[in-house]
């Protein structure tokens, strides 16, 4: 009789509990409530909870979470304990039972039932609960304009009624690591009319909102009434720490600087020249290469002068060399090839470069001499002046090289960075800008869910800050959700990728590796995307992962921290 082989998890050790773990967000918290705009910053799950999450005894050689979008199959339920379609439009959830609010006025601890999920959608989108109006800020949130109702049937299932048969749309929508999705108390809304306030926080989470210091840090304690227990250790209430401190560090510098000294625990979506430097001061540092959440491009304004001609935007992107940026500005650790809508690294969906026929491909390969041709026929001969907006931080240095470039066809770019809170407002709810836009969320080489991308060009859409408008796009949404299965939508899918590059709604730069790196005291961590920050917005699973980490408190020691 052969023994049975241990778990893969044990080679990282056995949990323990107590310490604390100290985290970095880039961005000031500007948003405490899930009605409110979602990319605003914000670490609501950190006591929110939300329905689904990932699976966490899966194998990392057999999936590695790294990415935004989490395929169907590696979903798992959350406070959802399981779920069927009793029709291809009728998803019924079943939740876990024993979950309660954090014992703290107004909830109380009281039991979470499936009057709290239907309260939820309802405020969000105006389906009941006496909101009859969906939240200005997802009004324009095209997917759950085809959500008829949400029902709770008893204490404990939930049946979320759509306008599609389209199970995977239902589910890619539901499943969707996206703040909004996080569940907010009933109470505190009647209360105070919002959850704005943080010291209204409120969950079912592991963790409970104990300080918040604008612009420097926020302090969470362990819930000691939480529900959760670790999938791997069922026999371990979670979380393992007792303290869960972020620190608010908007400097990329500063914020490795913090990690090199052990104020902070992990550090992802961190750029090669600095995992370099730190692999020669603090080998001890662990680091791991991961995919970028999207490409880095240049966002035109769509619907007005200049970037309305087409032409003038095959230009730019003509004028840029994508191979010698990836040869000399990253040294070779990026894809040199340009990107269409989805990011190659969403296996088995989007219209990768390999695929591309050669005219297209050529529109996008180096050539300034085309470049200033397609300038001049459009009626700019002498180039133009242009400026570009960027969400700060962003990398400066990229669009410095990119700015010579374009500035050797004549088209000379100021670039104007402003913080997250004033470029949401300029940019996204006040679309106060005439010409060029980046920002750490861009518009090319999306890893998110791939149905949701169709969202990002659409017109009106709230992701659509390029205002574009055209209604063969349009209609890319509206076909994948009719769909009636995963291989229709894949080729709507791949369509509208192609139909994107060939219409240069924006312009591609290259997609860069990057690192997280993070101490070797911290156990659990192997580079889970969203599990300590996120590239916009704020991290959707902190309920779930840190909740789950814990600290070699022996090894920290020793190491001095």
């Amino acid at each position: 009789m052969t023994d049975k082989p241990s778990p893969w998890w044990e080679q990282i050790g056995r949990p323990e509990y107590g310490g604390e773990i100290t985290l970095r967000l880039n961005r000031d918290i500007a948003n405490f409530d899930p009605y409110f705009f979602e990319m605003l910053p914000n670490v609501n799950s950190a006591w929110m909870e939300r329905l689904f999450a990932d699976d966490w005894t899966l194998d990392p050689q057999i999936y590695q979470y790294n990415t935004h979008f989490r395929p169907g199959e590696f979903v798992r339920g959350h406070l959802a304990e399981s779920w069927e379609f009793s029709a291809p439009e009728n998803m019924v959830v079943h939740l876990r039972k024993g979950i309660r609010w954090q014992a703290v006025p107004p909830a109380n601890g009281r039991e979470f039932t499936a009057d709290d999920v239907a309260f939820h959608y309802h405020r969000l989108y105006g389906l009941g609960s006496g909101f009859t109006q969906p939240s200005p800020y997802h009004a324009a949130v095209s997917a759950f304009k085809n959500l008829i109702s949400v029902a709770a049937v008893d204490k404990y299932t939930v049946v979320f009624k759509w306008r599609t048969p389209n199970p995977e749309f239902i589910l890619e929508t539901l499943q969707a690591p996206v703040a909004s999705l996080c569940l907010e108390n009933p109470e505190a809304v009647r209360q105070w009319g919002d959850v704005r306030d943080w010291r209204h926080a409120i969950g079912t989470g592991p963790f409970i909102l104990q300080d918040f210091e604008p612009g420097k840090s926020l302090t969470l304690v362990r819930n000691p009434d939480y529900w959760g227990r670790d999938e791997r250790y069922p026999q371990n209430r979670l979380p393992y720490m007792d303290r869960f401190k972020i620190l608010i560090i908007p400097n990329e510098a500063a914020a490795v600087a913090a990690l090199r000294d052990g104020k902070i625990a992990a550090l992802d979506q961190v750029s090669i020249a600095q995992a370099q430097e730190l692999q020669k001061t603090n080998p001890e540092i662990l680091q791991i290469m991961t995919p970028s959440p999207s490409t880095p491009s240049l966002d035109p304004r769509n619907d007005l002068p200049p970037f309305n001609d087409i032409r003038v935007r095959k230009a730019l992107q003509l004028a840029i060399d994508l191979p010698s940026i990836t040869r000399t500005y990253y040294g070779g650790k990026a894809v040199a090839n340009p990107s269409t809508l989805t990011s190659r690294d969403v296996r088995g969906w989007g219209f990768p470069f390999e695929d591309w026929p050669q005219n297209l491909k050529n529109e996008y390969t180096y050539n300034p001499e085309l470049s200033g041709q397609l300038l001049s026929a459009a009626g700019y001969p002498n180039g133009f002046n242009t400026q570009i907006v960027v969400e700060s931080p962003v990398d400066i240095k990229l669009l410095e090289i990119v700015k010579s470039y374009i500035a050797a066809v004549g088209v000379e770019m100021e670039i104007r960075p402003l913080d997250t809170a004033s470029f949401v407002n300029y940019v996204l709810t006040g679309h106060h800008n005439d010409q060029l836009v980046q920002r750490s969320a861009s518009s090319l080489g999306l890893a998110t869910e791939p149905i949701r991308q169709l969202e990002r060009f659409r017109t009106g859409a709230v992701p659509n800050y390029l205002m574009v408008s055209d209604p063969v796009f349009d209609s890319f949404l509206p076909r994948a959700i009719a769909a009636l299965g995963i291989s229709e939508i894949k080729n709507i899918v791949r369509d509208a990728n192609e139909y994107v590059g060939r219409q240069h709604f924006a312009i591609s730069l290259v997609q860069p590796m990057q690192y997280t790196l993070y101490q070797p005291w911290l156990k659990g961590y192997s580079g889970q995307f969203f599990a300590v920050s996120a590239a916009s917005g704020g991290p959707p699973l902190y309920f779930f992962y840190p909740a789950r980490f814990w600290v070699d408190q022996k090894l920290k020691k020793q190491m001095g921290h």
